[in-house]
């Protein structure tokens, strides 16, 4: 029987069963075991671990086993830039900046400015580049160390990337990358080339590398898993993400393109307040009468599915409200406008941090530690 949803890189459909994309996606589900030994190692779990919002993995215990043993790996993650950022898009980044803390270790965050580019006709390439410089700001903003983080935008980088991304380049098949992504022969050879450019910063050092990231972007690390061990590198590990849900229904994933969709960085508070109350997806009764007497369904109430994956993470509060909610207690206009308070609340900080991200950008991208370090690196 066909799925009734499609997950790829650059789409996500209908309502996702995440048991069966493990299956599917042939990752491992992140066990109690395993979040117990990584609280073990760092000595607390973040709330999207708890919640299992991080719920999938490749050889993320293999990665831990090594941390015990003396062993350190590296982060990588990135971004295709866009016309403004919305709220599901500081997921990994949060997440990733928060490992980094956890663990000391170095960070690589590509921006692929070049895929962007290419993957749209409508976009010019000058386009790109603006949003990759923009979205830098924010992702800055996420709390990342400036000594132990790079931040480079592929058109910048290419020169350092290259000859590591031919030899990459030449271990890949058109029909595996054309199957792994759905190719077809009016593609352009810009997009059929991209995988080995993404794949390259797995490479940026001779240890194990971990991604975290949405699900989505599994396709590539299972390409660079086949190949990394005949270049002399290892199998990238990663650790997968959930969809934070658009406002706009409990299935797929927030949209750049779809406005009503999604809370973006620069929402004001008005702004947020309009389409929370207007556009979020309500689980609760049609009339006062029947909420108080059936309560709210909270698998599908996005106001309560956003608070639960980002936006309240103390558990004794998002516990008092699933039971205040689902019993009838809690109306939805209340829990909207406990959400439009969240939401206005992180972003009036993000907003602060990112003023001041803008000072801090040539030190992630050219003049920190790390950046100077790879600037003077060719990766062959």
């Amino acid at each position: 029987m066909a799925e009734n949803y499609s997950v790829t890189p650059w789409e996500v459909k209908g309502k996702v069963d995440y048991d069966k994309l493990i299956v599917q996606f042939g990752t491992q589900k992140i066990t109690d075991q395993l979040r117990r030994d990584l609280q073990s190692a760092v000595g607390e779990l973040h709330p999207m671990l708890r919640r299992e919002i991080f719920f999938s993995h490749r050889d993320f215990d293999i990665i831990l086993k090594e941390w015990k043993e003396g062993r350190s790996f590296f982060l990588y993650t990135g971004r295709a830039p866009s016309l403004g950022m919305h709220i599901g898009h500081m997921i990994p980044f949060v997440f990733t900046a928060w490992l980094q803390k956890k663990f000391g270790v170095n960070v690589y965050i590509e921006i692929t400015d070049d895929e962007k580019f290419m993957r749209n006709l409508e976009y010019s390439l000058d386009q790109t580049r603006q949003w990759a410089l923009d979205n830098i700001l924010d992702i800055i903003a996420a709390g990342f160390d400036p000594d132990k983080t790079f931040i480079f935008q592929d058109t910048e980088y290419i020169r350092n990337m290259y000859p590591l991304a031919i030899k990459i380049a030449k271990k890949l098949t058109f029909s595996e990358v054309k199957a792994t992504f759905g190719l077809d022969v009016s593609s352009n050879i810009g997009i059929i080339f991209y995988p080995s450019l993404q794949i390259v910063p797995t490479m940026f050092e001779k240890r194990r590398c971990l991604i975290p990231a949405g699900i989505d972007q599994d396709p590539y690390w299972r390409l660079q898993r086949d190949i990394a061990e005949s270049l002399g590198y290892y199998k990238a590990a990663q650790i997968h993400s959930k969809f934070l849900p658009p406002l706009t229904g409990p299935e797929g994933k927030m949209s750049s393109s779809v406005p009503e969709s999604a809370i973006y960085l620069i929402d004001d508070h008005k702004t947020v307040e309009r389409k929370v109350m207007k556009y979020a997806f309500s689980g609760g009764q049609p009339t006062v009468e029947l909420q108080r007497k059936l309560g709210a369904n909270l698998d599908v109430d996005v106001p309560y599915q956003w608070l639960y994956y980002f936006f309240e993470e103390d558990d004794q509060k998002i516990k008092r409200i699933a039971e205040e909610y689902s019993s009838g207690k809690m109306l939805t206009g209340e829990i909207k406008q406990i959400l439009v308070e969240k939401i206005n609340s992180f972003l009036d900080l993000h907003r602060e941090r990112r003023e001041r991200a803008r000072d801090m950008v040539k030190d992630f991208k050219y003049e920190g530690r790390l950046a100077r370090a790879m600037w003077e690196k060719i990766h062959e």
